[in-house]
């Protein structure tokens, strides 16, 4: 509680010192999860003097780099507050996929516990006092993207979640009639890393779920199409592919239209 009031009094500041030149403007809270430090960054415009509806961005399984910063950025410069929320905690980004793969196991192993570290990163946005109560949502990237999907699954305090190019883990049994966030998918149709047998069975455990959902798939696009580093990887599998980048952050524009009746 004194962690997050001391937040919110520097966020406060921060505003005062700043509202006579209107910009994006950027902090990092420090939060935790069990014995777990974690660093996340809140976005928003400063332009904007009353409440919004807010943002959670989760990352690829990298870790919280600069492409997830970027991508809270750019849903500030739409007017929202976005916090990029961290999922490794200690600092922990990498660009090699052994690194990666391992971290990312580590977190998805205990799916309660995945589940419990995006819902820390939720309670940050909310603290803000920036966000307008109920109005939010979440995205992610990749690892990101199964990331809000587990959230939905968990029946997370949001309105709706977005998918870019996740893992698409099916809905359990005990999620059944109790998945209140909408969801939107966005895949794309080259990707390797996601058999076709599984989107199959993600597309019917959503049905037998009862959720509300959509999934658009992009052809010829593969993992990751949404980074413009995708191939530095050294995965053949990752590729970025721009009209599919243009195209899913257009719908997921129109998805938050819709959740948010307009707003900001």
């Amino acid at each position: 509680m004194i962690r997050r009031f001391h937040f919110v009094i520097a966020l406060v500041a921060l505003l005062l010192s700043t509202s006579a030149q209107a910009e994006i403007r950027s902090v990092a809270v420090s939060y935790q999860y069990d014995d777990i430090p974690l660093t996340g960054y809140l976005y928003w415009d400063d332009a904007h003097q009353e409440k919004r509806p807010g943002v959670l961005v989760v990352h690829e399984w990298w870790g919280l780099n600069d492409y997830a910063k970027k991508r809270a950025r750019m849903l500030a410069e739409l007017g929202y507050v976005a916090f990029a929320a961290d999922m490794y905690g200690n600092g922990q980004v990498t660009d090699k996929p052994d690194q990666a793969r391992e971290w990312m196991q580590e977190v998805t192993v205990d799916v309660e516990g995945w589940r419990e570290r995006a819902l820390e990163g939720l309670k940050q946005l909310n603290a803000s006092g920036l966000v307008s109560e109920g109005e939010v949502a979440a995205i992610g990237y990749c690892f990101g993207g199964a990331t809000v999907l587990q959230m939905a699954y968990a029946n997370a305090p949001v309105k709706g979640v977005v998918s870019f190019h996740g893992a698409l883990p099916a809905a359990p049994e005990e999620a059944r009639g109790n998945i209140d966030p909408r969801i939107l998918v966005l895949h794309g149709q080259a990707d390797s890393f996601v058999a076709p047998e599984v989107v199959t069975n993600f597309r019917n455990k959503l049905d037998e779920a009862g959720a509300d959902w959509e999934m658009n798939t992009y052809g010829g696009a593969r993992h990751g199409f949404t980074n413009p580093d995708a191939a530095s990887f050294g995965i053949e599998a990752l590729r970025y592919d721009a009209r599919a980048d243009r195209r899913s952050w257009s719908r997921m524009q129109a998805f938050f239209d819709d959740l948010f009746k307009g707003q900001p």
